[in-house]
């Protein structure tokens, strides 16, 4: 989540923070999302180079996220809910949106490649988890509805408990054995929880919290190339054979997922600024909640895919926010 993002002085374009220090966090989170894609790469060489300096972090991956979603409390505000109950047409479309496209996109791409059952799990993951913290900020660059964006964020990572593992028993039961009981605790315990409490801090310590807000673009970007090093490294020996086909599937997944989202959101009759949002939030994953439940529940080559997407999702979705911030909007 980005502060920057959801105050616009200039609502034909919703890119133009409020006052000079949303500007600067503007800018910060700009130039963290630029090379939050190098430090990703960087991660996954050093993970697939020198697997043993990171390997034996695989049991701290649950607590890593748990910093990342505790970030994302920090950056939700009262505001962000209350946008829910204004427009809730556009909030239910794009949960919908997202639990159903991407599961079902990764599920048909699975079956298609003919993967094998630890990767098609691993990819179905992906797609059963809540929307991406960066998404956010790809809507913000891409001239989108943000206020949009926060809300479908928050109320598919708050309702992820339920929804995610009910998925993935559904769509992946057949490939191995769901535990989704176990998942339902995970999730609460990495997510739901962290988020609380951040929410929580950002009520009652506003001037601690509002001093640290800047750091949190880069604090998550560290930390999610973390668990990417620590998910390459645990499955290394494998990637030379996997990596291609995984690659493969991670893209047309999140290919999917980009133009699909904005299409229901057309469908919808959402307007261009929504629309855009819906891309994001549709096509942009969690997928260091992914990887998190991947290497608690299964192999560590089921958290692969994860590990790509972590990659691949913030370099093409950074390059669809620059393309679609240079369009103008189709109904300014």
């Amino acid at each position: 989540m980005l502060e920057a993002t959801k105050t616009s002085s200039a609502p034909e374009t919703g890119a133009v923070p409020a006052n000079p220090a949303l500007a600067a966090e503007a800018k910060i989170a700009r130039i963290a999302v630029t090379i939050f894609p190098l430090l990703v790469v960087v991660a996954g060489v050093a993970g697939y180079l020198v697997p043993g300096a990171f390997k034996h972090l695989g049991p701290s991956v649950p607590y890593l996220l748990g910093i990342i979603m505790f970030c994302m409390g920090l950056t939700l505000t009262p505001p962000d809910f209350a946008s829910v109950a204004k427009r809730p047409w556009a909030v239910v479309l794009g949960i919908v949106a997202h639990y159903v496209i991407m599961p079902g996109a990764d599920w048909i791409i699975a079956v298609a490649l003919n993967l094998p059952p630890e990767l098609a799990v691993g990819l179905i993951l992906v797609g059963c988890a809540p929307s991406g913290t960066a998404s956010n900020v790809m809507a913000f660059l891409a001239k989108g509805d943000v206020a949009l964006s926060v809300a479908i964020a928050s109320v598919s990572t708050l309702i992820a408990p339920v929804v995610t593992p009910l998925l993935v028993l559904f769509l992946a039961g057949s490939y191995l054995q769901i535990d989704a009981g176990g998942m339902v605790l995970d999730i609460v315990k990495t997510v739901l929880l962290p988020v609380i409490a951040g929410l929580l801090a950002r009520l009652f310590l506003k001037k601690l919290v509002a001093k640290v807000l800047p750091a949190l673009p880069w604090a998550s970007a560290v930390v999610i190339s973390l668990i990417v090093a620590i998910v390459v490294a645990g499955s290394a020996s494998k990637i030379v054979a996997a990596g291609g086909i995984v690659f493969l599937a991670v893209v047309l997944h999140n290919g999917f997922g980009l133009g699909l989202g904005y299409l229901a959101g057309k469908l919808g009759r959402l307007d261009d600024k929504a629309r855009r949002a819906l891309a994001f939030e549709v096509g942009m994953q969690n997928s260091g909640l992914a990887a998190t439940l991947a290497t608690a529940h299964f192999s560590p080559l089921t958290a692969l895919p994860s590990a790509v997407f972590s990659l691949w999702h913030n370099i093409s979705g950074a390059v669809v926010a620059a393309w679609l911030a240079r369009r103008p909007l189709r109904d300014a």
